[in-house]
């Protein structure tokens, strides 16, 4: 059985996948996947579900279907997934320690 690529959230927040496109489609048009969104220190960390395995292509380990980005500091390029949702938490509260700790070292002597 290959490996499933579209995945929807059940009523529990439990990614399943969705082998129908076109339900896949539906679903994924109509649902909000914000998992967690902060602003902070002019930077915006945002973690989502992504709905779909980024591992797929590569087929090892469990199925990358969250993501945190950080947005407005520039260069940073912070990207991160992960395959639970505890751990897309978990790793929301990173970002946001990165981002505390790049502003508060905004104003040191180099």
């Amino acid at each position: 059985m290959p490996r499933p690529y579209y995945y929807i959230l059940d009523d529990q927040g439990n990614p399943v996948p969705e082998p129908d496109f076109v339900k896949f489609s539906i679903w994924y048009e109509k649902t909000d996947r914000t998992v967690a969104h902060d602003e902070i220190n002019g930077a915006i960390v945002s973690t989502v579900f992504l709905a779909q395995d980024h591992l797929y292509q590569y087929g090892d380990g469990p199925p990358q279907l969250y993501e945190t980005m950080i947005f407005g500091v520039e260069n940073l390029g912070y990207q991160k997934r992960y395959a639970t949702r505890a751990e897309a938490l978990t790793g929301h509260q990173r970002a946001l320690d990165v981002v505390r700790k790049l502003s508060s070292n905004k104003g040191a002597a180099p």
